[in-house]
C-alpha cells in the first residue's frame, strides 16, 4: 500500500523556512554585536586611560593601547584620598539598602499576589503610580524628614529613604503570581499559615527573583549620587560617586586618576552581575518582564 502523496511532501515545509530563519539569526547577531560594541567601547577606553601613564597622556602620544601598563594612576588616587573608606561606605550602604528593599518587596509582592483584602487593587495602583514621580520632586520633603528625625549626616539618612522600591513590589507580585497555586494550596491543607507558606514554599522558588531584586537595588544605591551628596556632610562618610566628583574638582585635568577611580567604582558591579547573571535573566523571564 502506497503512502498518500501529502505525507511525502510534508517535510518540505521546514526546509523552505530555513533560509529565512538563518537570515533573521544573522540579523539578530549583528544587532547584538553592535549593541555590545556600543556598551563595551566606553569601558575599554576607561581601562586604557586608567593604565596609561600621565606623561603619555599629556605628551600627545596616546594610543589605543598604552606602551607600558602602569599603576601610577591608582597609587596617586589611593595616596591622596580615602578611597578604601569611601569604598567601604558604598558597600555598607548598598548592602543594607538592598537587604531591606528585597525584604519589603517580597513581603509586599506576596501580599498583593496571594492575599485578598479590600482596596488591594487600588493600593497596588497607588504604589505603582509613585514610579512616575521624579526623585527631584521629593528631595526637599525627604531632607526635612531626615532632619526632623535627627538622621542628617548619618548612614541612615541615605539608607531609609531609598530602602523602598515600588518596582520591586511589582516585580515580586508578578513572579509570585506565576507560582503554581497547587503548591500553595497543598501547604495550606497541611496546616501551614501565611508565614510558613512564604518561608517554605514561596522563597525557595524565588531564588532568581531574589537575585534580580538584590542586584537592582545594589546597583541603584551604588551609583546613587544626588541624595547621598545631600544627606551626607562629612568627608569620611562619602560614597564612591561623591568621591569621584571630589577627585575631579581637585585634580582638574588628571584624566588617568579620574579613570582609575571610575574603574574602581565600576568593577565591583560588573563582577556581581557576572556572578548572578543566570539568576538575573531567569528572574526577568519568569516574572513576565520582556
Amino acid at each position: 500500500m502506497t503512502r498518500p502523496a501529502v505525507l511525502d511532501r510534508a517535510p518540505e515545509a521546514p526546509a523552505r523556512r530555513r533560509p529565512t530563519e538563518r537570515r533573521w539569526m544573522w540579523l539578530r547577531l549583528l544587532i547584538a554585536l553592535v549593541i555590545a560594541v556600543i556598551i563595551l567601547v566606553p569601558l575599554y577606553w576607561m581601562v586604557v586611560v586608567a593604565f596609561t601613564s600621565r606623561a603619555e597622556l599629556l605628551g600627545g602620544s596616546f594610543r589605543l593601547w598604552p606602551r607600558a601598563l602602569t599603576l601610577e594612576n591608582f597609587r596617586r588616587v589611593f595616596d591622596n584620598y580615602p578611597v578604601v573608606a569611601w569604598f567601604g561606605n558604598s558597600v555598607a550602604i548598598a548592602a543594607v539598602v538592598a537587604l531591606i528593599s528585597v525584604t519589603a518587596s517580597m513581603l509586599g509582592g506576596y501580599a498583593f499576589a496571594l492575599l485578598r483584602f479590600r482596596g488591594s487593587s487600588t493600593l497596588f495602583l497607588v504604589i505603582l503610580s509613585t514610579l512616575m514621580i521624579p526623585v527631584q520632586v521629593i528631595m526637599v520633603p525627604l531632607f526635612n524628614l531626615v532632619t526632623g528625625l535627627g538622621l542628617y549626616g548619618s548612614y541612615w539618612a541615605v539608607i531609609l529613604p531609598t530602602a523602598g522600591s515600588a518596582f520591586g513590589v511589582f516585580l515580586a507580585r508578578q513572579f509570585i503570581i506565576a507560582i503554581p497555586r497547587d503548591l500553595i494550596e497543598a501547604a495550606r491543607i497541611d496546616g501551614a499559615g501565611h508565614g510558613r507558606v512564604f518561608w517554605s514554599v514561596v522563597l525557595p522558588l524565588c531564588k532568581p527573583l531574589l537575585a534580580v531584586l538584590f542586584f537592582m537595588n545594589l546597583l541603584q544605591t551604588w551609583n546613587d549620587f544626588a541624595w547621598p551628596l545631600i544627606a551626607l556632610k562629612e568627608n569620611a562618610l562619602y560614597t564612591l560617586p561623591i568621591g569621584l566628583l571630589y577627585l575631579q574638582g581637585q585634580f582638574g585635568s588628571d584624566y588617568g586618576g579620574t579613570m582609575a577611580f571610575a574603574l574602581i567604582n565600576v568593577v565591583p558591579m560588573v563582577v556581581v552581575f557576572l556572578a548572578f547573571q543566570k539568576y538575573f535573566v531567569q528572574g526577568f523571564a519568569r516574572s513576565g518582564i520582556r
